[in-house]
Formats: C-alpha cells, structure tokens, sequence
C-alpha cells in the first residue's frame, strides 16, 4: 500500500496510470463516488507493491451503537477483534438498562466473524442521559455492586457476550479510590466466567492532573484491576470548543509518553476517531456549535467547494478552510481524519509496543483506514 497525496490537475485516471493501478479499485477503496473529483491534498491509499506491515500482532476494537447500518457493520467486522456495544446504562441499586434497540443482531453478526461482542457500561440513566452519580451510588455500596457483577455476568450468560468494557467518565475526585476498587472486583468476578474486562481512560500526562474528567481515574489503579485499558486520546476538539485536530499526535504522544509509566504497554489500547468536525467562523466561545461529520464527508465537502486540504506536521491531521455560502461569504474550517494522520497513530502503537487499538466509532465506515490496518498489522485473535 502506498499513501498518496492528490496534485493540482491530477485525477483518477492519472494517478492509477502513475501507479499501475486500477482507477475503479482506487474509487472503491477510497470511497470515491462517480465522477471521481478529488480534492487537492486529499491522501488516497493506493494498493502497490509497497507495504507499511510492521510485524506486530495487535487486537482490535471498535464502538457501535446498535443503530449502526448492518452494512456498515458486516463490512468492518473483518478488521476487529472486539465489538464493543454502545451502551448498557444501570440504576443506583446495580439494576442493568439495555440499549433502547435491541442489539442481539449485532452479537450474531460478530460471532460470525470470530470477533468478541463486549457489552459497554456507561452511567446512563433509566431515561437515557448521562449521569455521574450513579457512579458514586454503585461504586460505594457494596450491595449495589455485587447486584450489578450478578447483572452483568446473567446478561453475558444469556446474550453470549464476551466481556465488559466498563466507559465511566467524570468521576467525582472523592470517588477515585472506590471506582479502581470497583473495577478490580468486575475483573476478578467476570474472569472466574472466562470474560474479559476492560476500562475506558481520559487522556491523562500526569498523576496530579486536575478536572472532572481526570481527577477520579488513577492510571496505576485502573491498570491493575482491568485486563487492559482504553485510552481515550480523541475530543482534544469537542462540538463547543474552538477548533483544532480531533487527535493531535503531540498530545496523543504526551499521553502516551505518562502512561506507560503506570501502565504495562501490553494493556494499552490506543484510542483512535473516526471522525472529524465543522465549525462556522469566527469561533464564539459559549455560542459556537460544531458539526460533526465523518472522514468520507469532510472530504466531499472540500470537494464541493474547490477547497484545497493541508496537513498539519505537528498535529498530522489534515484540516481546511471554505466559504458555504457565496452570498453571506460564511467561513468554515474542518479537522478531520485521513490516512495519513491513521499512518502516524499506527506508528505510535508499533513505537510504544501496544496491545492495540479501540476506534470510536465505527458507525461511519472508513474504508482505507481499515485497509491500512490490515496493511500494517496482523490481528490477534485469543
């Protein structure tokens, strides 16, 4: 495989002439729709005679709501290891709340494709919203954590999941302490049944970083307790802050650069998105909304208005700029993910000898990103 960035003037034709390739197999991989216009700077993958494979075996997850298209599902299912399922919710007594649509499909599906179902737990509330105090009533009562282990290993009996991949965010400083402890109990008790846990973690570089959404996770812990752990290095950009890359390879390489210092490599999953945003200029803080948007999107969008997409070295994440509307001349910039800025976060799982990765999500499909991972690294499969 070989990453390719389009040239002013060129199109398909030409680039599959360079490159003595098929420019319907270019189209299809990259998800090019007829009439094939590309997008000056837009990194296509390009099958040659050239391989990033490193050698390494990796495991390999991705998160998907149960509204995902089934064809979406069944066409990334061959990249993954695990599918975590998005997300049971549960009350303060340890009471489990499935997802709203029922998800036995998707566990058939994956089965079918030897990869593991993971059930997501989340603090979701009966109605549906997040909800932090639920954590604090269940992983303080020890009652209510030995009904929600009891919930948890009925529904993996009877639904044929494979584990728990516990998502818990914004956890109460005060909560710190019971929250790791509550996590080592989940992994001993699912582990006597042969499942596997895991825990989703904030993008921390320090052990004393302060925020609600650090505070109450302690790295070492967490590392201990759960069988491996997700860092979750995306949303460094978020729908209400100013725009910047969703994944800045700097910052992921800053959490990174901590972690491993408190967690074995070969527990760590690297977090990646698959996903992008829009914002409208100029950036208001406490008005401004981004749009979010998959990788396939941001680029027709740079497409349809003759945008040229730049890389950004320090971030390498592609982002460009362009006026949506000719007559109120609106400006917009988008951040989002490409090959290329793939190519640079697979590196640092080979860097950093990693057990793996965790997309979130994968209700977009990215085609060339799944065949760059299938280009560089070979799945593990347990």
């Amino acid at each position: 495989m070989t990453i390719y960035t389009v040239k002013p003037n060129d199109t398909i034709d030409s680039i599959a002439a360079s490159f003595a390739a098929s420019p319907e197999k270019i189209a299809y991989d990259n998800q090019i729709p007829y009439p094939y216009a590309l997008a000056v700077g837009q990194s296509l993958l390009i099958d040659s005679n050239e391989s990033f494979y490193t050698g390494k075996s990796i495991y390999s997850g991705g998160y998907a709501y149960p509204f995902i298209s089934p064809w979406v599902l069944e066409n990334t299912l061959p990249y993954l290891t695990d599918l975590y399922i998005f997300s049971y919710g549960f009350s303060a007594k340890g009471e489990l709340i499935p997802p709203i649509i029922d998800e036995k499909w998707m566990i058939y599906m994956a089965k079918n494709y030897n990869v593991r179902p993971i059930l997501t737990l989340t603090p979701l509330d009966s109605s549906g919203s997040f909800n932090n105090n639920l954590i604090t009533s269940v992983v303080n009562n020890s009652y209510a954590t030995d009904n929600l282990i009891n919930n948890l290993i009925n529904q993996l009996n009877t639904f044929e999941y494979k584990g728990v991949d516990i998502d818990f965010e914004y956890i109460k400083e005060e909560d710190k302490d019971a929250f790791s402890s509550f996590v080592a109990s989940v992994t001993s008790a699912l582990n006597e049944y042969g499942y596997i846990v895991s825990v989703a973690l904030a993008p921390k570089t320090s052990s004393t970083q302060a925020g609600l959404l650090y505070a109450g996770k302690d790295y070492r812990a967490l590392g201990k307790a759960a069988n491996y752990v997700l860092l979750m290095t995306y949303e460094w950009c978020y729908k209400y802050g100013p725009p910047m890359a969703v994944a800045p390879i700097n910052k992921v390489r800053q959490v990174l650069d901590y972690a491993v210092t408190e967690i074995a490599p070969q527990k760590i999953h690297l977090g990646i998105p698959n996903y992008g945003y829009d914002w409208a200029l100029p950036f208001i803080k406490g008005k401004s909304a981004a749009t979010t948007i998959g990788n396939i999107e941001a680029v027709q969008i740079a497409i349809n208005n003759n945008a040229a997409i730049s890389f950004d070295d320090t971030a390498k994440s592609p982002f460009f700029e362009y006026s949506s509307n000719f007559q109120t001349n609106e400006e917009h910039i988008v951040w989002f993910e490409d090959v290329k800025s793939y190519n640079a976060k697979f590196g640092l799982i080979n860097e950093y000898n990693l057990r793996g990765m965790s997309v979130w999500h994968i209700n977009r499909f990215f085609n060339a990103g799944w065949l760059l991972l299938n280009d560089t690294f070979t799945l593990q499969r347990d």
